[in-house]
């Protein structure tokens, strides 16, 4: 399928040729495209000292359309290189989308699992029928370079139980047995995961499965099994969650389970834990570095949101989060920014009652009295904590269709807010809660702070571009 690749290849080279339009909204801290769509990362992993961020990118169509693996590395997770795109829709098991996966490393190199989309034209409802799901590997030596797709398994080996939509493939090394989950949707709209073990990474059989007894969603996309402080989670991101006042506020959910001890373990089923509380989070996936720090990155977006991102008209459309190093607290999974971020900051401004200068910063209130408070940015949003409850209330022109979302939390004593040109990631406890949101001001340039209510410290560090 050489001569399907080439042909794809030169189309997305004339797509980046061509560029986008100018946009004052394009992010200097957060990952995006080169041009047209991005969603779901792929493939993290640090391989021979070099972070590899892979994603599902759709360079043809501002709204999605044919996907592809576009590709980004970094020696720090802080200057990043476009490595142009890796893996093509350009084979019969993937000709509709090179959907999402993972990556893992050893002494050989990278081992990269995704899932390879079919849609066949008829009169199919392409849940129980229409669709094929195969999952795919290639191989990669040192990261630039991608050789031949190998198939794995496809519809056919998956349980009768199950529906079309398999996908989205994490794989892990456990007692020197490679696993791997794959998220589905039983029959009947029952949320899962299927657990697959291998000697050689080639050849899976069926382990087991993890699901809750009554149905949580009825779709878990991109499953992610790891351990924390010796302590075992399924991150999974479930579809059909009815939504709360403080939680599951958004169209599609995304966080994790705590598992019962023992391998694969049982899903404490009260256990499930947003990680986000914003309007744009989905997606994410973690991965293991090399000093052993576990790293989360997310789509700073979600699908089929009824809010809007007015950069389309400009020819591209969302980002990813900044990566957040994952800890473990008293039960819960902390995440913040990793500590390379810090590079970006210039020196250090006092904030006490009001503040004015670039609109991308880095604010951390290192300590919050007792009281409600009040966080504005005109123009953008504000956050407000009172009686225990957390509310980041956007502004109606910037939101673009975004207007507000609440959080039961407790007390607050510290707070962090990463803030890029469009977009904000706020961080509450050192990580305990988390808010990120796209919003596009009309001067992204500048911004204003303003503080009211409870005593606190603080400093703003203005970010280099």
């Amino acid at each position: 399928m050489s001569v399907l690749r080439d042909f794809l290849k030169e189309k997305c080279l004339e797509q980046e040729a061509k560029g986008i339009a100018d946009s004052a909204w394009r992010l200097r801290c957060h990952l995006m495209a080169p041009v047209g769509w991005l969603n779901d990362p792929n493939g993290l992993c640090q391989y021979r000292g070099v972070y590899h961020v892979f994603f599902q990118y759709g360079p043809f169509d501002v709204n999605g359309g044919l996907k592809l693996w576009g590709h980004y590395a970094s020696r720090d997770l802080v200057h990043w290189e476009y490595e142009g795109a890796a893996l093509y829709p350009d084979s019969p098991y993937d000709c509709h989308g090179v959907y999402s996966g993972s990556a893992y490393t050893d002494e050989d190199g990278i081992h990269l699992f995704y899932t390879g989309n079919i849609k066949f034209d008829g009169d199919y409802d392409y849940i129980n029928s229409g669709r094929g799901s195969n999952t795919m590997y290639v191989h990669s030596a040192d990261g630039t370079a991608f050789g031949p797709k190998e198939f794995l398994m496809g519809s056919a080996d998956y349980p009768a139980d199950y529906t079309c939509h398999i996908r989205d493939p994490k794989v892990f090394c456990r007692g020197g047995v490679y696993y791997m989950v794959l998220g589905g949707r039983k029959k009947g709209d029952h949320g899962a995961v299927l657990l697959y073990c291998s000697e050689d990474m080639k050849q899976w059989k069926p382990a087991g499965e993890l699901t809750t007894r009554q149905p949580f969603g009825y779709m878990w996309e991109c499953p992610d099994y790891f351990t924390l402080d010796g302590h075992s989670f399924l991150a999974v991101c479930p579809q059909g969650v009815e939504a709360e006042e403080y939680r599951y506020q958004n169209i599609y959910q995304s966080g994790y389970f705590r598992i019962k001890s023992g391998f694969p373990g049982e899903i404490e089923e009260e256990s499930f834990e947003e990680w986000d509380y914003g309007f744009d989070f989905y997606a994410p996936q973690s991965f293991e570095d090399e000093s052993g720090r576990r790293i989360l990155i997310g789509w700073m977006g979600i699908p089929d949101a009824p809010y809007t991102n007015p950069t389309t008209a400009h020819g591209w459309q969302h980002a990813l989060t900044a990566p957040r190093e994952l800890q473990y607290r008293d039960g819960k999974i902390l995440q913040y920014p990793v500590k390379e971020l810090e590079m970006l900051r210039k020196a250090p401004q006092k904030f006490s009652e009001s503040w004015s200068g670039g609109g991308c910063l880095d604010l951390e209130i290192t300590e919050i009295g007792s009281g409600g408070w009040r966080l504005d940015f005109p123009g953008r949003f504000s956050v407000e904590y009172s009686g225990g409850i957390v509310t980041l209330l956007m502004d109606e022109q910037a939101g673009f269709g975004r207007t507000v979302r609440r959080a039961r939390t407790g007390e607050i004593h510290t707070l962090r807010l990463l803030m890029d040109t469009s977009a904000a990631e706020l961080y509450l406890n050192g990580g305990e809660y988390v808010f990120s949101t796209r919003v596009y001001p009309q001067n992204p340039e500048l911004c204003t702070a303003a503080w009211t209510g409870a005593k606190m410290q603080a400093e703003i560090y203005e970010l280099h571009a």
